[in-house]
């Protein structure tokens, strides 16, 4: 993985807008703009919240993020983490290989806890994060409402570094 860069900014739109229709890994029910996640992506800050990228054969093929937990000094070392792989490299492994480069990344970043807020119904996200040891630490049942159907939140958490 690599940081990402502003020319880096479509393509991870574009991976990010591949998984609204599937309903299992964005609350947004509308694919978003470019213009729109200008100002997320100028807020993560490299060496400390930054957002990664993997290329394969010189494409954006995911991206990884980290940001910072609920904006309070007492948060600074717990960062959320987000994965979004491009359709056409999902189910292959690459998946759990960024999960484990950000893991690995987590010393230098400073951060002590790593949380996911995923769908409870994405069972392969969830199970994925349990295989590296994360935790269920928050259930938020039917808070989310995409196509007339609603859906929970699952909150999983590690230590890292202690």
């Amino acid at each position: 993985m690599q940081p990402a860069t502003d020319k880096d900014l479509p393509k991870i739109v574009e991976i990010y807008n591949s998984t609204v229709p599937t309903r299992l890994a964005t609350a947004d029910i509308e694919p978003v703009s470019v213009e729109s996640k200008r100002a997320w992506f100028n807020n993560h800050i490299p060496g400390k919240r930054p957002i990664m990228v993997e290329r394969i054969e010189g494409e954006v093929a995911a991206w990884v993020s980290f940001e910072s937990f609920y904006g309070r000094p007492a948060y600074d070392r717990t960062a959320e983490i987000s994965i979004y792989i491009a359709p056409e490299y999902r189910r292959q492994g690459l998946g759990k290989r960024l999960l484990k480069e950000a893991l690995d990344m987590t010393p230098e970043l400073g951060i002590r806890s790593v949380v996911a807020y995923i769908f409870s119904h994405n069972e392969g996200s969830i199970r994925l994060f349990r295989s590296f040891g994360f935790e269920t630490w928050g259930d938020l049942p039917g808070i989310a409402e995409m196509d007339g159907k609603r859906y929970g939140l699952s909150i999983l958490g590690k230590h890292v570094n202690p």
